[in-house]
């Protein structure tokens, strides 16, 4: 590949649904010279309904697909599930791609709270897994962090981006363990670690007891993904999406639309 075919590469942002379409929207503010390619692997969603060795494996192989299809400057792993689960893995396997993970923000976390309580808002596997709590022990030792895996939670945000009414009182009961007040400290920063939550946002705040700050880290990504790619004169392609199960419905397409992603490849990848 020569260096202007190189140029016009492509950055492809994997999810595992449409959750990482918050990602997307910052990355278009960010890096405006380039096309983006978003692949929703709706097949396999949710994933925290598989084996971690499955999953590993099926990430490996449909990343072996896209990458000869595509062949990006950079992929953007916009699901912290997969990034704490397979991302070793991917630069393992492919080792000339640069990929940029999402991992809960933590880091960030501890340096804003004030209070030193910090809530972690994730999937039950991002909670359980030992990359997670990894960066508590390095980067927040020093503040009361509570961990709090809801399951549905990024089923409820794909509901509510699609239009249809989520249930705020299941919401409020899944939340609710973020909000711990102990010794006189309330829970300030609660981190988003999933990309599907940034979309259910604006009901958060509504049903949550107290207001916190809600940390996306959606901005990190895109100021990170910036840095690695090289400028462009040139303007930026056609943005595409791909889906692994190929099945768009009315409000799906409404949803793509929203954000700019009209042209839907046809040919489907399948990793069933």
């Amino acid at each position: 590949m020569d260096g202007q075919e190189r140029a016009a590469a492509p950055v492809l942002v994997f999810d595992s649904g449409l959750g990482g379409l918050s990602v997307l929207r910052e990355l278009r503010a960010q890096v405006r010279d380039y096309p983006f390619v978003y692949v929703a692997d709706d097949a396999g969603f949710p994933y925290g309904d598989w084996q971690e060795g499955a999953l590993r494996e099926r990430l490996v192989a449909l990343f072996g697909t896209l990458l000869v299809r595509y062949a990006p400057q950079v992929v953007v792993i916009a699901c912290n599930t997969a990034s704490t689960l397979a991302l070793a893995d991917l630069r393992a396997a492919y080792p000339a791609v640069v990929f940029v993970g999402t991992v809960p923000a933590i880091k960030p976390a501890a340096a804003r709270t004030r209070s030193g309580q910090v809530s972690v808002l994730a999937t039950p596997g991002t909670v359980q897994r030992a990359y997670t709590r990894e960066l508590i022990d390095e980067f927040a030792a020093s503040c009361r962090v509570t961990l709090v895996g809801a399951a549905g939670l990024a089923a409820m945000a794909e509901q509510q981006l699609r239009g249809d009414a989520v249930d705020e009182q299941r919401l409020r009961e899944l939340i609710a363990p973020c909000f711990v007040e102990q010794e006189g400290q309330r829970t300030d920063i609660v981190v988003l670690a999933c990309t599907h939550y940034p979309f259910l946002l604006n009901t958060l705040r509504a049903v949550a007891p107290w207001p916190v700050d809600w940390l996306d880290p959606a901005e990190a990504i895109a100021r990170r993904t910036r840095s690695l790619l090289p400028q462009r004169d040139a303007a930026a392609g056609e943005d595409r999406v791909l889906l692994t199960s190929g099945v768009v419905d009315p409000a799906l397409q409404r949803v793509l639309q929203g954000f700019g992603l009209t042209r839907l490849d046809t040919a489907i990848v399948r990793q069933d």
